[in-house]
């Protein structure tokens, strides 16, 4: 028997082989067609007496990437407009009947008397994991590269195919909350020794062992379908239970500040669920997930974290006549941290790279980056020596620039310094071939200016990486005046190989990541200015959910920076371009107290050597007022640290800065953190409402400034009650 996405084989022994191959995808994923085919399959194993039990595995390299979220978010859409058209009750039937279907597949496999074994050939995540779960025998290949997890809590959802029960069957509470809560991608010796797989067998020796397993009499039934089954943790209400679940729950709003309600969901499903039968548990289970799938967070955090993600990373800002370039070698100018970590995610993904600097030795030192970077990698088992001698082996440090003659692509990543720039430029298009590709990795100073120091100002570009480059995944691709598509079209192809996720915007003053986030920065100095203590500052931050206060920010990119960011701003752009309250407090900070934040130990906060980093106390003497933190409204002081960021991106799109609403959100999430439950900062104002938004602005700029008026764009929009993603469609984009 044939279907379009399985293939079922019966053996002579009755055991049906199910091969899982989607046609025209690199990995399988989930979507409505596949849980139609799986289900008749599923039906035929248990009601033919001709077969004895049934082995799941993939025809791909993987096993399955997860469900296809696409379809969830178009089942939020459906549910929708079905609430306007036949009411809330029915729509929520139809939704809660539709979004628990892998879940009752699961459990039919699970309870149809016939033994299922997962043959795991690589990666299982989310509902692909959570169908091995279900499994009553979970066999996976050897393979340095399989991944198993539950990622869902990172798009906003949660398992709700069965995985939070099960999970919370297998292991005890603690780790089960841990696992399902962090979303962590498993490697297979830790997820045996979990107990999550049961074997780990060579790839040749794969559905042999799964056939086996059967043959030898594999029992039919799962743990907790046993009479006597007893929970890994005890009962919820056991002494063991409750040293668990209040504790879990005050670490849940210390982490979150109750911003996710799928994590919520998560803590009070296996709560719940591990109190009932396990088809009770399921229905518990499938309820949550159905509330969770409807609320605005996680239609958001799909919306940007995935559908727009994925169309990044796959080029949809890509020119798309220019063909594809293969960055093969490249340059970088530059082995200072920022150059040191470019240079290593490079040679990460198979490119060659020379690393230039100065003299030979500071060449070596940052080569040393990466020995360094792949050693821990080493140490935790996450590499081996050969693979740190090979990436290594791709990095040449000199101090030689003809040794860039043969690079298809240079990133001059200097120190921030337009005439310590100019000076790397010019010396690199001496040496450099007439097709190779330019880029500036600044996160402050014009490419249309810098590039007026090289030749060919078409193959000049900017490439704004993220400190540490080896953590952060988004890179800002910035288009000068003259900046050709050929330019951008390598720039996206380099992004692309070294598996970050692009955003493309327009040249302008710290372009769109830099420029909002420095809206971010500015609002807590203003706060400090105006007498709210620090630790206030930084905490209300932290609950408007972003990774970190301001003012710690600030020590992380360097207080001096922003000083001199701040006076170049004042220079080009007159006193009114600045507020003199922040000029006021960095200059004394800087010039006065020599603070200039982590790099030199002392900044916002102060670094010892020994002990976490602590606010400064010194700052309370620098407020001339001082407020009382019980008078202060903590949900204005959130309101303004997120609506001054969201305001700076509608001007940046009313700007021209960004011309694609999908690379605001990304960008605001991957870029500086911004409060990834909302969706981005367009998606925060949509989610609002652009009429309510501007309210909220209009009340803002009456008690604090004119930096809080929305502009024209926004103004507009609330009139014509438009949402950005329905007045700049990305389909349309895309289409055009």
């Amino acid at each position: 028997m044939t279907d379009k996405n399985f293939a079922l084989d019966i053996d002579a022994d009755g055991i049906a082989l199910v091969t899982w191959n989607m046609p025209g995808r690199s990995m399988n994923v989930i979507d409505a067609a596949v849980m139609e085919e799986l289900s008749a399959i599923v039906e035929r194993v248990a009601t033919d007496a001709a077969v004895k039990g049934a082995v799941l595995t993939s025809g791909k390299d993987t096993f399955c990437g997860g469900a296809d979220l696409a379809m969830l978010e178009t089942l939020s859409r459906t549910f929708a407009e079905l609430t306007k058209s036949e009411g809330e009750l029915a729509a929520n039937t139809r939704l809660f009947e539709e979004s628990r279907k892998l879940s009752q597949i699961a459990r039919r496999m699970e309870t149809c008397g016939k033994p299922w074994v997962a043959a795991i050939n690589g990666t299982a995540m989310g509902g692909g994991f959570e169908l091995t779960l279900a499994c009553h025998h979970r066999i996976a290949s050897e393979n340095d590269k399989t991944r198993l997890g539950l990622p869902e809590i990172k798009v906003g959802l949660f398992p709700g195919g069965g995985g939070t029960q099960r999970i919370a069957r297998m292991l005890p509470p603690a780790d089960a909350l841990q696992f399902l809560l962090k979303g962590d991608q498993l490697r297979l010796n830790r997820a045996k020794a979990m107990k999550l797989i049961d074997a780990v067998v060579p790839a040749g020796d794969l559905v042999k062992a799964a056939k086996d397993w059967i043959k030898t009499g594999g029992k039919a039934t799962a743990p907790w379908d046993v009479d006597g089954f007893k929970l890994p943790g005890g009962a919820v209400y056991s002494k063991a239970g409750m040293m668990v679940f209040p504790p879990a729950n005050a670490l849940y709003r210390r982490e979150t500040y109750d911003n996710y309600p799928a994590a919520r969901a998560v803590l009070q499903v296996v709560y719940e669920g591990l109190q009932l039968p396990m088809d009770q548990a399921l229905r518990v289970e499938s309820r949550y997930f159905a509330q969770i799938l409807r609320s605005p967070e996680a239609a958001a955090m799909i919306r940007s974290l995935f559908v727009s993600m994925q169309e990044l990373n796959k080029g949809a800002r890509r020119p798309a006549a220019v063909p594809p370039k293969a960055i093969k070698k490249i340059g970088v100018l530059g082995a200072g941290f920022m150059g040191a970590g470019i240079a290593y995610v490079s040679a990460l993904a198979g490119i060659d790279v020379v690393l230039i600097d100065r003299d030979q030795q500071t060449a070596d030192k940052g080569k040393a980056h990466s020995h360094k970077l792949m050693t821990d990698q080493v140490n935790r088992g996450r590499a081996t020596t050969a693979d740190r001698d090979a990436l290594l082996a791709r990095i040449v440090p000199t101090p030689d620039y003809a040794a860039l003659k043969d690079c298809d692509l240079i990133i001059e990543a200097v120190f921030e310094d337009r005439k310590v720039k100019e000076e790397a430029i010019a010396k690199a298009q001496d040496a450099i071939g007439k097709e190779a590709i330019f880029g500036s990795n600044t996160s402050t100073l014009p490419i249309t200016s810098l590039a007026a120091a090289f030749k060919d100002r078409a193959r000049f570009i900017g490439i704004h990486f993220f400190s540490p480059v080896e953590r952060m995944m988004l890179v800002e691709i910035i288009r000068g005046k003259k900046t050709g598509d050929a330019a951008l079209a390598a720039a996206l192809d380099y992004v692309r190989a070294i598996r970050k996720t692009p955003i493309v915007v327009n040249d302008s003053r710290g372009f769109y990541t830099s420029r909002v986030v420095g809206t971010y920065i500015r609002e807590g100095h203003l706060m400090l200015a105006e007498g709210v203590p620090a630790a206030m500052i930084e905490n209300v931050g932290r609950m408007a959910g972003m990774p970190v206060g301001p003012l710690a920010l600030n020590d992380e990119v360097a207080v001096d920076l922003a000083w001199k960011i701040l006076k170049a701003t004042e220079a080009d752009l007159g006193p009114q371009a600045i507020d003199a309250r922040q000029k006021a407090l960095l200059e004394e900070l800087v010039e006065k107290r020599g603070r200039y934040g982590r790099k030199n130990g002392k900044g916002f906060y102060d670094y010892p050597q020994n002990g976490p980093k602590r606010l400064w106390p010194g700052l309370a003497d620098l407020q001339s007022t001082k407020l009382d933190p019980d008078t202060i409204d903590v949900d204005e002081l959130k309101q303004r640290l997120l609506a001054i960021q969201a305001l700076e991106s509608a001007r940046c799109i009313e700007d021209g800065v960004v011309t694609d609403v999908r690379e605001a959100d990304v960008g605001s999430i991957l870029g500086f953190g911004f409060a990834p439950f909302t969706g981005g900062t367009i998606s925060y104002i949509d989610g609002m409402g652009a009429k309510a938004f501007v309210d909220l602005c209009g009340r803002l700029a009456k008690l604090y400034g004119n930096r809080f008026r929305p502009p024209k764009l926004l103004r507009d929009m609330a009139k014509q009650g438009e949402t950005f993603y329905r007045r700049f469609p990305p389909e349309k984009r895309r289409a055009a």
